[in-house]
Protein backbone atom coordinates (compact mmCIF):
# COMPACT_ATOMS: atom_id res chain seq x y z
CA UNK A 1 0.00 0.00 0.00
CA UNK A 2 1.18 3.89 -0.89
CA UNK A 3 1.93 5.73 2.10
CA UNK A 4 0.14 9.10 1.50
CA UNK A 5 0.72 12.47 2.71
CA UNK A 6 -2.68 12.79 4.40
CA UNK A 7 -2.19 9.43 6.00
CA UNK A 8 0.96 10.28 7.75
CA UNK A 9 -0.35 13.25 8.66
CA UNK A 10 -3.77 11.74 10.08
CA UNK A 11 -1.03 10.04 11.86
CA UNK A 12 0.95 12.74 13.24
CA UNK A 13 -2.14 13.93 14.37
CA UNK A 14 -3.63 11.27 16.50
CA UNK A 15 0.05 10.69 18.28
CA UNK A 16 2.13 13.86 17.65
CA UNK A 17 4.83 11.91 16.61
CA UNK A 18 7.53 13.16 14.43
CA UNK A 19 6.37 13.25 10.53
CA UNK A 20 9.27 10.84 9.63
CA UNK A 21 8.16 8.54 12.60
CA UNK A 22 4.75 8.88 11.46
CA UNK A 23 5.88 7.49 7.72
CA UNK A 24 8.37 5.24 8.84
CA UNK A 25 5.78 3.33 11.08
CA UNK A 26 3.24 3.31 8.32
CA UNK A 27 5.52 2.22 5.98
CA UNK A 28 6.55 -0.77 8.61
CA UNK A 29 2.88 -1.86 8.91
CA UNK A 30 2.04 -1.54 5.12
CA UNK A 31 -0.82 1.47 5.80
CA UNK A 32 -1.70 0.10 8.45
CA UNK A 33 -3.06 2.83 10.35
CA UNK A 34 -4.12 1.24 14.06
CA UNK A 35 -1.15 -0.75 13.84
CA UNK A 36 1.00 2.02 13.27
CA UNK A 37 -0.44 4.00 16.11
CA UNK A 38 0.41 1.12 18.05
CA UNK A 39 3.82 0.83 17.46
CA UNK A 40 4.06 4.91 18.21
CA UNK A 41 2.63 4.99 21.07
CA UNK A 42 5.04 1.74 22.03
CA UNK A 43 8.02 3.81 21.58
CA UNK A 44 5.80 7.15 22.99
CA UNK A 45 4.92 5.00 26.00
CA UNK A 46 9.15 4.26 26.57
CA UNK A 47 9.44 8.23 26.59
CA UNK A 48 6.47 8.89 28.65
CA UNK A 49 8.27 6.98 31.35
CA UNK A 50 11.41 8.33 31.11
CA UNK A 51 9.54 11.74 32.49
CA UNK A 52 6.98 10.10 34.68
CA UNK A 53 9.22 10.44 38.09
CA UNK A 54 9.65 14.25 37.36
CA UNK A 55 7.61 16.63 38.99
CA UNK A 56 4.44 18.10 37.92
CA UNK A 57 3.54 20.65 39.52
CA UNK A 58 2.03 23.43 37.69
CA UNK A 59 -1.28 22.94 35.68
CA UNK A 60 -5.12 23.41 35.75
CA UNK A 61 -8.12 23.27 37.26
CA UNK A 62 -11.12 22.36 35.44
CA UNK A 63 -14.64 22.22 35.95
CA UNK A 64 -17.51 20.11 33.94
CA UNK A 65 -20.89 20.98 35.23
CA UNK A 66 -24.51 19.44 33.64
CA UNK A 67 -27.16 22.12 32.39
CA UNK A 68 -29.63 21.15 35.17
CA UNK A 69 -27.04 21.99 38.11
CA UNK A 70 -27.07 18.55 39.42
CA UNK A 71 -24.08 17.18 38.56
CA UNK A 72 -20.61 18.30 38.53
CA UNK A 73 -16.72 17.06 38.31
CA UNK A 74 -13.88 19.04 38.91
CA UNK A 75 -9.98 18.05 38.01
CA UNK A 76 -6.77 19.08 38.33
CA UNK A 77 -4.59 17.84 35.74
CA UNK A 78 -0.48 18.47 36.03
CA UNK A 79 2.63 19.30 33.91
CA UNK A 80 5.94 20.33 34.44
CA UNK A 81 5.80 23.91 33.59
CA UNK A 82 2.95 27.26 33.23
CA UNK A 83 4.28 26.62 29.65
CA UNK A 84 2.54 23.55 28.62
CA UNK A 85 0.02 24.13 30.89
CA UNK A 86 -1.51 27.32 28.26
CA UNK A 87 -0.43 24.79 25.02
CA UNK A 88 -3.47 24.64 23.33
CA UNK A 89 -2.30 20.45 22.93
CA UNK A 90 -2.47 20.69 26.74
CA UNK A 91 -5.48 22.44 27.21
CA UNK A 92 -7.61 19.90 24.87
CA UNK A 93 -6.48 16.88 26.60
CA UNK A 94 -7.41 18.55 29.78
CA UNK A 95 -10.94 19.57 28.79
CA UNK A 96 -11.07 15.86 26.94
CA UNK A 97 -10.59 14.09 30.11
CA UNK A 98 -13.09 16.39 31.90
CA UNK A 99 -16.08 15.44 29.80
CA UNK A 100 -15.17 12.54 30.02
CA UNK A 101 -15.30 12.27 33.47
CA UNK A 102 -18.64 14.10 33.53
CA UNK A 103 -19.97 11.98 30.93
CA UNK A 104 -19.47 8.00 33.01
CA UNK A 105 -19.91 10.34 36.33
CA UNK A 106 -16.43 8.78 37.77
CA UNK A 107 -14.81 10.08 40.73
CA UNK A 108 -11.85 7.44 40.21
CA UNK A 109 -9.01 8.27 38.87
CA UNK A 110 -8.07 4.11 38.23
CA UNK A 111 -11.31 4.06 36.39
CA UNK A 112 -11.36 6.80 34.03
CA UNK A 113 -7.97 6.52 33.21
CA UNK A 114 -8.85 3.04 31.21
CA UNK A 115 -12.25 5.30 30.20
CA UNK A 116 -12.37 6.11 26.28
CA UNK A 117 -11.34 9.80 25.96
CA UNK A 118 -13.93 11.74 24.29
CA UNK A 119 -13.35 12.97 21.13
CA UNK A 120 -10.21 11.06 20.78
CA UNK A 121 -10.72 8.37 18.28
CA UNK A 122 -11.04 5.41 20.61
CA UNK A 123 -8.32 5.75 22.73
CA UNK A 124 -7.82 5.99 26.24
CA UNK A 125 -7.19 8.70 28.86
CA UNK A 126 -4.11 7.09 29.72
CA UNK A 127 -2.96 6.39 26.30
CA UNK A 128 -3.87 10.14 25.35
CA UNK A 129 -1.72 10.84 28.26
CA UNK A 130 1.44 9.11 27.51
CA UNK A 131 1.15 10.38 23.56
CA UNK A 132 0.63 14.17 25.11
CA UNK A 133 3.62 13.35 27.02
CA UNK A 134 5.62 12.08 24.40
CA UNK A 135 4.82 15.43 22.15
CA UNK A 136 5.08 18.23 24.56
CA UNK A 137 8.27 16.18 26.71
CA UNK A 138 6.70 16.87 30.24
CA UNK A 139 5.24 14.74 32.18
CA UNK A 140 1.17 15.30 32.66
CA UNK A 141 -0.42 14.08 35.57
CA UNK A 142 -4.20 13.68 35.84
CA UNK A 143 -3.84 14.15 39.83
CA UNK A 144 -7.25 14.36 41.07
CA UNK A 145 -11.12 14.19 40.32
CA UNK A 146 -14.07 15.00 42.12
CA UNK A 147 -17.69 14.32 42.30
CA UNK A 148 -20.79 15.92 43.15
CA UNK A 149 -24.45 14.58 42.34
CA UNK A 150 -27.44 15.61 43.94
CA UNK A 151 -31.23 15.43 43.43
CA UNK A 152 -32.99 17.31 45.18
CA UNK A 153 -29.86 20.30 45.94
CA UNK A 154 -28.29 22.22 43.90
CA UNK A 155 -24.32 22.26 42.61
CA UNK A 156 -22.58 25.55 42.83
CA UNK A 157 -19.32 25.77 41.00
CA UNK A 158 -16.47 28.50 40.43
CA UNK A 159 -13.04 28.43 38.75
CA UNK A 160 -10.61 30.81 39.08
CA UNK A 161 -8.51 31.48 36.16
CA UNK A 162 -7.97 28.02 35.91
CA UNK A 163 -6.14 28.07 38.97
CA UNK A 164 -8.47 27.43 41.68
CA UNK A 165 -12.15 25.74 41.17
CA UNK A 166 -14.43 25.08 43.54
CA UNK A 167 -17.85 22.91 43.59
CA UNK A 168 -20.67 23.65 46.60
CA UNK A 169 -23.89 21.36 47.12
CA UNK A 170 -26.48 22.80 48.88
CA UNK A 171 -29.90 21.66 50.02
CA UNK A 172 -32.16 24.01 47.75
CA UNK A 173 -32.60 24.69 44.07
CA UNK A 174 -31.30 28.40 44.18
CA UNK A 175 -28.50 28.40 41.82
CA UNK A 176 -27.48 31.86 42.40
CA UNK A 177 -26.53 31.10 46.58
CA UNK A 178 -25.04 27.86 45.06
CA UNK A 179 -22.39 30.00 43.10
CA UNK A 180 -21.90 32.85 45.72
CA UNK A 181 -21.01 30.26 48.20
CA UNK A 182 -18.73 28.38 45.87
CA UNK A 183 -16.96 31.64 45.31
CA UNK A 184 -16.65 32.48 48.93
CA UNK A 185 -14.71 29.24 49.33
CA UNK A 186 -12.60 29.74 46.02
CA UNK A 187 -11.86 33.41 47.88
CA UNK A 188 -11.68 32.24 51.97
CA UNK A 189 -10.61 28.23 51.96
CA UNK A 190 -12.29 26.94 54.83
CA UNK A 191 -11.08 24.04 55.71
CA UNK A 192 -14.86 22.52 56.89
CA UNK A 193 -18.32 23.49 56.57
CA UNK A 194 -19.21 23.68 60.18
CA UNK A 195 -16.92 24.33 63.67
CA UNK A 196 -17.68 21.29 64.78
CA UNK A 197 -16.00 19.66 62.01
CA UNK A 198 -12.39 20.79 62.30
CA UNK A 199 -10.12 17.41 63.12
CA UNK A 200 -10.04 17.27 67.28
CA UNK A 201 -6.19 16.46 67.05
CA UNK A 202 -5.89 20.32 65.10
CA UNK A 203 -8.48 21.11 68.13
CA UNK A 204 -5.96 20.08 70.34
CA UNK A 205 -2.72 21.65 68.96
CA UNK A 206 -4.17 24.88 68.59
CA UNK A 207 -5.53 24.94 72.12
CA UNK A 208 -2.14 23.28 73.51
CA UNK A 209 -0.47 26.59 71.53
CA UNK A 210 -3.34 28.79 73.03
CA UNK A 211 -2.70 27.92 76.40
CA UNK A 212 1.15 28.40 75.88
CA UNK A 213 0.35 31.87 75.13
CA UNK A 214 -1.56 32.76 77.66
CA UNK A 215 0.03 31.20 80.53
CA UNK A 216 3.39 33.63 80.12
CA UNK A 217 0.21 36.74 80.51
CA UNK A 218 0.77 35.27 84.78
CA UNK A 219 -2.49 35.58 84.95
CA UNK A 220 -4.79 33.13 87.05
CA UNK A 221 -6.13 29.88 85.94
CA UNK A 222 -10.12 30.42 85.56
CA UNK A 223 -9.12 33.54 83.21
CA UNK A 224 -6.32 31.85 81.66
CA UNK A 225 -8.89 29.03 80.51
CA UNK A 226 -11.57 31.73 79.43
CA UNK A 227 -9.01 33.61 77.05
CA UNK A 228 -7.79 30.23 75.59
CA UNK A 229 -11.71 29.77 74.99
CA UNK A 230 -12.30 32.97 73.10
CA UNK A 231 -8.80 32.47 71.04
CA UNK A 232 -10.02 28.64 70.17
CA UNK A 233 -13.63 29.84 69.01
CA UNK A 234 -12.07 32.54 66.83
CA UNK A 235 -10.02 30.13 65.21
CA UNK A 236 -12.54 27.87 64.78
CA UNK A 237 -14.81 30.51 62.89
CA UNK A 238 -11.92 31.55 60.68
CA UNK A 239 -11.47 27.68 59.47
CA UNK A 240 -14.82 26.68 59.18
CA UNK A 241 -17.02 27.99 55.85
CA UNK A 242 -20.47 28.85 58.62
CA UNK A 243 -18.38 31.06 60.49
CA UNK A 244 -16.50 33.50 58.13
CA UNK A 245 -17.47 36.65 56.85
CA UNK A 246 -19.36 36.33 53.45
CA UNK A 247 -16.72 37.50 50.71
CA UNK A 248 -19.77 39.91 49.07
CA UNK A 249 -20.77 40.84 52.50
CA UNK A 250 -18.26 40.78 55.38
CA UNK A 251 -20.62 42.15 57.89
CA UNK A 252 -22.78 39.25 57.49
CA UNK A 253 -21.45 35.50 58.17
CA UNK A 254 -22.00 32.61 55.75
CA UNK A 255 -24.46 31.00 58.41
CA UNK A 256 -26.64 34.10 58.19
CA UNK A 257 -26.46 34.48 54.58
CA UNK A 258 -27.58 30.34 54.37
CA UNK A 259 -30.53 31.18 57.10
CA UNK A 260 -31.84 33.55 55.31
CA UNK A 261 -32.07 32.17 52.07
CA UNK A 262 -33.15 28.84 53.75
CA UNK A 263 -30.57 26.39 52.59
CA UNK A 264 -27.77 24.35 54.11
CA UNK A 265 -24.05 23.54 52.64
CA UNK A 266 -23.98 19.78 52.55
CA UNK A 267 -20.42 19.72 51.07
CA UNK A 268 -17.68 21.43 49.21
CA UNK A 269 -14.48 20.58 47.61
CA UNK A 270 -11.45 23.28 46.71
CA UNK A 271 -8.75 22.60 44.37
CA UNK A 272 -5.86 24.60 43.67
CA UNK A 273 -3.37 24.05 41.25
CA UNK A 274 -0.33 22.69 42.98
CA UNK A 275 -1.58 22.74 46.29
CA UNK A 276 0.37 19.59 48.79
CA UNK A 277 2.56 19.42 45.71
CA UNK A 278 6.99 19.39 47.35
CA UNK A 279 8.50 21.08 44.67
CA UNK A 280 12.04 20.85 43.35
CA UNK A 281 14.29 23.93 44.31
CA UNK A 282 17.30 24.55 42.00
CA UNK A 283 20.53 26.39 42.94
CA UNK A 284 21.32 28.03 39.88
CA UNK A 285 24.99 28.47 40.11
CA UNK A 286 25.60 24.95 41.37
CA UNK A 287 23.63 24.02 38.20
CA UNK A 288 26.04 25.83 35.46
CA UNK A 289 28.85 24.23 37.76
CA UNK A 290 27.85 20.86 37.00
CA UNK A 291 27.34 21.28 33.16
CA UNK A 292 30.88 22.70 33.14
CA UNK A 293 32.23 19.57 35.13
Amino acid sequence: MVVTASLVKELRERTGAPMMECKKALEATHGDLQLAVEELRKSGRAKADKKAGRIAAEGIVLVQAANDGKLAVMLEINSETDFVARDTNFLVFADAVAKTALAHKTHDLAGLSTLPLSGHNGLTVEDARKALVAKVGENIHVRRVALLNTASGQIGTYLHGGRIGVLVEVDNDNSNLAKDIAMHVAASKPLVVNPQDVPSDIVAKEKEIYMAQAEQSGKPKDILEKMVAGKLKKYLDEVSLLGQPFVKDPETTVATLLTKNRAKVISFTRFEVGEGIEKESEDFVEAVMAQIK
